[in-house]
């Protein structure tokens, strides 16, 4: 006898439109799938933060606001006469009239001071935004064309670089007028050099990847290559030497008023400051030298300082970069 196993029926009714909803409402919601992205941060909120970990860098970072401040806001809250000699207060020690007691002719050295953190400043500055500029253009371009334009165009550069720099400073500064128009064009035109040389080994390197190959290709232009595809990619290594650029003019432009060949008076920067009070040296008039010294010495390690951390910070981006690739 054959045993069949017989598998019960089971009738499924459908359920009403009620049992579907009661179901429904017993079952726990599920959340909809999270779209919200990470926010990034910015490639230079990033670096800002690397920076700020340099505390030396943010030390120099500091100082150069206070001396921006003193020497550009300073005359508009200590106002003094720096026009008009007075010769009944010469060589006044500091006292409560004269924080820093007076000069020679009777100027109030603290106001001089702030007057003449002005054009040493302002030359500076100047004179770093030209040497970038103009350094940038001829590496860049001495770098993409090569051939005998690049060297050409690099001995040049190295024939300058020969003349030692002071030499060339105090050549140029005998055959023009001393202003601060000319001394900004003087420091700018013997600023360059190093910077054209940092960026042509630079763009040595940038010209052979892909994406600057791929854009001659295509037949782009070779200024529009130049700027869109190989400046922007050296400005990290322009802004470092830039900082460095600043300190040695400021430094550059002290020597050639300690020697007599700044900006005539009644102009006044730290440099010319230093050579007036010098006379003094033997006589105890402290005041009227290291104020000025130390505003030239605080200035520029302040920019030294300044361009070591820039330099530190974007090599740290670079190897994070690098590592994340």
């Amino acid at each position: 006898m054959t045993e069949e196993n017989v598998l019960p029926s089971v009738t499924i009714s459908p359920s009403s439109p009620r049992d579907q909803a009661s179901t429904s409402s017993q079952r726990p919601a599920t959340a909809p799938p999270a779209t919200a992205r990470p926010q990034r941060s910015s490639s230079w909120r990033l670096t800002a933060q690397d920076f700020l970990h340099h505390r030396l860098g943010v030390v120099g970072l500091v100082i150069i606001i206070l001396m921006a401040l003193f020497s550009f806001v300073g005359p508009l809250i200590y106002p003094t006469n720096q026009s008009a000699t007075n010769l009944l207060q010469i060589n006044l020690p500091p006292s409560s009239q004269f924080p820093l007691g007076t000069d020679p002719v009777g100027y109030n050295i603290l106001g001089r001071l702030m007057v003449a953190g002005r054009p040493s400043l302002e030359v500076g500055l100047a004179a770093a935004a030209i040497a970038a500029i103009f350094g940038t253009l001829w590496g860049a371009i001495a770098g993409f064309v090569g051939g005998w334009l690049d060297a050409g165009m690099m001995r040049i550069v190295d024939g300058f670089v020969a003349i030692p720099t002071v030499l060339l400073v105090l050549l140029l500064a005998t055959i023009v007028t001393p202003s601060v128009g000319t001394l900004i064009l003087i420091l700018g035109f013997v600023s360059w050099l190093i910077t054209a040389r940092l960026v042509r080994s630079e763009v040595l390197v940038l010209r052979t990847l892909d994406y600057v190959k791929a854009a001659e290709m295509i037949g782009e232009r070779p200024i529009k290559i130049v700027y869109r595809h190989l400046v922007r990619n050296v400005v990290g290594t322009v802004a470092v030497q830039s900082t460095f650029e600043v300190a040695n003019a400021i430094l550059l432009l002290a020597a050639l008023s300690f020697l007599g060949l700044g900006p005539p008076p009644p102009a006044a920067n730290w440099g010319e400051m230093l050579t007036s009070g010098l006379d003094y040296i033997f006589s105890n008039y402290w005041w009227q030298i290291y104020p000025a010294g130390l505003c030239i010495v605080l200035t520029v390690v302040a920019f030294n300082l300044l361009g070591d951390a820039v330099r530190d910070t974007l090599e740290v981006r670079l190897a994070q970069r690098g590592a994340s690739m």
